[in-house]
């Protein structure tokens, strides 16, 4: 019989694919392209390149840990198995800030989207409307809420593909050599934190291994196809957006210079079927779904990391209860949303997008880390799934994070000290408590 106080298990392989590729497809359909603006076509392809040969090496590294440590914390409880409790503490709040923090800038677009359908609307209602709505849905239950991810990403999926099928016979090659380098090598460093938009989330796979039916089979199928649909995408979305009219017929509301749009792929199919196609139109629409899936996958993981801090006592343990009713951990995600929230009034979504890649590149360094230590110190540690070529991919992927965390710290030093100064506070306060204790 299923225990009332822990997590349900009801997860498949393809809800797991679905759960992975829904967190990150809204990175398909906008804000990827302002990295154009700084490498211009040949440096926003070289810095996609590495951060996609990044995440593939990372996936299947950290699919490794998720298979051996099937936790609702991912990399917090991974490093606190690794490398310690204070390590694993800091590794939890670098997820959290990274899964809390990405969801408002989210929220605004679609709160964006609906506007322009609903002039009458704010933005900020919408937005916060959202977050009641896919905050209730997944206190409702995971299984409801897997389900409509995967039917919400399938949709998405499509519509890129339909995009492609539409864009590529319009391709021209001169359109991805006319000015493609503009500044240098800079501009390769300054693209990243961009292409890393167009994965982020993925590692939200791992959190939801307490729901799922196997982890120890299905996380690594979860993971693998996952990241195998997300490169396509990226490839196809790419080179058919910038092949249709150049890097600043997509970066540019005017196609040339000034105000900036950060909706490549509608800015794209204007220019074969100008602004009042069906097709046109579909695309918006469906946009909003990419939109919905990944903002709707990220509280669903957010919910998770923030439970098992919470159930181990790590953050006030209220955030751990499982509601009865209901076996989700309903607190964790209400108390998220709250944050979430008081993010979103702050009106600095851009920012807010920075430092949540910061805690994304952070929990990447670490896990890497605790992947070799746990193959050095427990070599008998049960490993369902081993990831291959060990351990270049590991270190490949530790170096790739390594080199972007600096690269973003030189282009962002303000929000690096902003994010350093939210995770050591905390992590101060972790141990004044618990000396307390």
């Amino acid at each position: 019989m299923e225990q009332k106080d822990s997590l349900k298990k009801t997860l498949t392989p393809f809800m797991l694919w679905g759960l992975g590729v829904g967190y990150v497809i809204s990175g398909m359909y906008f804000g990827w392209n302002l990295g154009l603006e700084k490498g211009g076509t040949l440096g926003m392809a070289i810095a996609t390149v590495a951060i996609m040969v990044m995440y593939v090496t990372f996936s299947f590294s950290y699919a490794e840990l998720a298979c051996a440590i099937p936790k609702a914390g991912g990399v917090f409880d991974y490093a606190n198995t690794a490398l310690g409790k204070n390590i694993g503490f800091i590794a939890g709040i670098a997820q959290m800030v990274e899964f809390i923090f990405a969801p408002p800038a989210i929220a605004f677009a679609i709160g964006a989207y609906f506007n322009a359908f609903f002039p009458q609307v704010p933005i900020l209602t919408s937005a916060i409307a959202v977050y009641f709505i896919f905050t209730a849905l997944n206190v409702y239950g995971v299984k409801a809420a897997a389900s409509f991810e995967v039917i919400i990403t399938v949709l998405a999926v499509g519509e890129l593909l339909l995009f492609s099928g539409i864009t590529l016979p319009k391709f021209h090659a001169e359109n991805l050599i006319h000015n493609n380098f503009p500044n240098g090598w800079s501009g390769v460093f300054a693209a990243i934190p961009f292409a890393i938009w167009f994965f982020l989330g993925i590692e939200g796979v791992a959190n939801v291994a307490e729901e799922t039916k196997n982890p120890q089979r299905d996380i690594s199928k979860g993971f693998g196809w996952g990241i195998f649909t997300l490169v396509v995408l990226c490839v196809l979305v790419f080179i058919s957006t910038i092949g249709i009219g150049g890097w600043e017929a997509i970066v540019y509301k005017n196609g040339k210079s000034g105000e900036t749009s950060d909706s490549p792929l509608p800015l794209a199919l204007s220019m074969i079927t100008g602004d009042n196609h069906l097709m046109y139109h579909l695309l918006i629409t469906v946009g909003l779904f990419g939109l919905v899936a990944s903002f709707h996958g990220l509280v669903l993981s957010a919910g998770r990391s923030t439970y098992e801090m919470g159930r181990v006592k790590s953050i006030p343990a209220i955030l751990g209860k499982i509601s009865p009713k209901f076996q989700t951990p309903a607190n964790a995600l209400i108390g998220n949303m709250v944050i979430g929230i008081i993010a979103l009034l702050s009106g600095k979504t851009a920012e807010i997008i920075i430092i949540s890649v910061f805690g994304a590149l952070t929990l990447y360094i670490i896990s890497m880390i605790s992947v070799m230590v746990l193959r050095k110190n427990k070599p008998e540690m049960a490993r369902p799934f081993k990831t291959p070529v060990y351990p270049l991919f590991p270190i490949i992927a530790l170096i790739i994070s390594c080199v972007s965390f600096i690269a973003m710290l030189i282009y962002n030093l303000k929000l690096g000290l902003i994010y350093s100064g939210i995770v050591l506070g905390i992590f101060l306060l972790y141990k004044i408590f618990k000396k307390a204790d």
